[in-house]
């Protein structure tokens, strides 16, 4: 089944990043974030959780981001808007056209 889906309401300007680890000259690594494209994208909030880690309340949306079909789209990748960061943690084709990807992502909000 096709998916019918309007480009034009890719109206964010998202940049794509992936970790890179950076050599400390102590034997470990920094992870740090390099950019690999920018790109248009449509972000739908799917769902929002307030949990408590280390005696603080920190809250998760959870968000459905539709971006133009592009290779070497993956978990563990995150794009960003500014100062938000969503964390990918899925991709798919919706129909299995090569047209689009959405992402699950997860965003912390403090």
């Amino acid at each position: 089944m096709v998916v019918f889906f309007d480009p034009g309401q890719m109206t964010v300007r998202l940049l794509l990043e992936e970790p890179v680890n950076v050599p400390d000259g102590q034997g470990g690594a920094t992870k740090t974030w390099a950019e690999i494209a920018a790109m248009w994208a449509k972000i739908e909030p799917v769902s929002s959780m307030v949990t408590e880690r280390a005696g603080a309340e920190i809250g998760t949306i959870t968000h459905r981001i539709w971006l133009r079909f592009r290779e070497g789209v993956s978990a563990g990748q995150r794009l960003r808007k500014g100062s938000r960061l969503f964390v990918v943690k899925l991709v798919q084709d919706p129909d299995e056209t090569g047209r689009y990807l959405t992402c699950l992502c997860e965003e912390d909000v403090g």
